[in-house]
């Protein structure tokens, strides 16, 4: 196992990589075009980071699966067509919604993304937003940073880093639509033929939603009957951890406390931070030939390495 260490802000970020990437690792590039950083592996999309300023919140879409090249995640679907892919918002913060797509309730604007590793094993590019309403004062500031890598030709991951700064008084009352989400596609939902597991091997809606695990993974077939899926990870540190899952066999997944709030409310006060931190991982195969247990351990493995020196 190797270590990465990347910095961001003052903190510093140690990443395990497996030894095996030296010979298997593919090249990703990043790339801004208008109001997107678009993300290629061997030069072939893998995902797009959405950020105009006219959307509910920034988000990534497509993402593309290993082998079908087809996005994994739907960029808006019935029953709930805010759902946008692979995302990050929250319902009921000091009386707005940063979740549903009304903009006049609420937006988690960015303020222009800034690429910081542009090609080679890994691509990284921050990203600062302000949560506001029209022609009211952001109640939260967040800066998040994205990494991504392809250890291999079947496995694409994606680190996100979200750190929330408060600059009010934050209330957040209970809300099943909360913090960091993905929506499969329809074809690969449990309603279609698609399993949900965790890292109990619980299954679907009803083994895992409201279940703390530490991990859970959506996979299904598609039309040729090849399988992809995606995993959602959790950091060792983050509150909460391991936080309930809210999930639907209709194809949505989260990883999310908020709706299990033990007195029905939330509150940080002016100048808290809290930091969260996710790995999604796009796969081909079900869970089990992905061995996503066993990207678990390293992912956990990774986390628990000792900061650099004057971090």
């Amino acid at each position: 196992m190797c270590h990465c260490t990347m910095l961001m802000g003052s903190v510093v970020l140690v990443v395990a990589l497996p030894a095996a990437w030296a010979a298997e690792r593919q090249e990703l590039a990043a790339e801004l075009q208008d109001d997107r950083i678009a993300v290629s592996v061997d030069g072939k999309l893998f995902t797009a980071y959405k950020f105009a300023t006219s959307q509910k919140y920034p988000y990534f879409w497509p993402v593309n699966g290993p082998v079908s090249e087809k996005s994994v995640t739907t960029e808006s679907s019935q029953p709930y067509p805010h759902h946008h892919s692979l995302f990050f918002g929250c319902d009921k913060v000091n009386g707005g919604n940063y979740w549903q797509d009304m903009n006049a309730r609420g937006q988690i604007i960015s303020q222009g993304p800034k690429i910081v590793d542009a090609s080679g094993v890994r691509v990284t590019f921050t990203d600062e937003c302000l949560w506001e309403r029209p022609g009211m004062e952001p109640v939260i500031r967040d800066t998040r940073q994205i990494t991504i890598s392809a250890p291999d030709d079947n496995l694409r991951f994606i680190d996100f880093d979200i750190t929330l700064h408060m600059l009010t008084d934050v209330r957040i009352e209970r809300t099943n639509h909360s913090l960091f989400s993905a929506r499969v596609r329809p074809e690969l939902s449990v309603e279609s033929g698609g399993r949900i597991v965790n890292a109990e091997g619980k299954e679907n809606h009803e083994g895992t939603h409201g279940i703390p695990s530490v991990w859970c993974d959506y996979s299904g077939a598609w039309d040729d009957g090849a399988v992809e899926g995606m995993a959602i990870f959790q950091h060792p540190e983050n509150r909460w951890y391991p936080a309930p899952w809210f999930t639907r066999d209709y194809g949505f997944f989260s990883p999310t406390r908020m709706n299990w709030l033990d007195e029905g409310h939330l509150e940080f006060k002016q100048g808290e931070t809290l930091r969260l931190r996710y790995r999604v991982v796009v796969h081909t195969g079900d869970a089990a030939a992905a061995d996503i247990a066993g990207l678990w351990q390293q992912y956990e493995q990774g986390a628990e390495q000792p900061k650099a020196e004057g971090s």
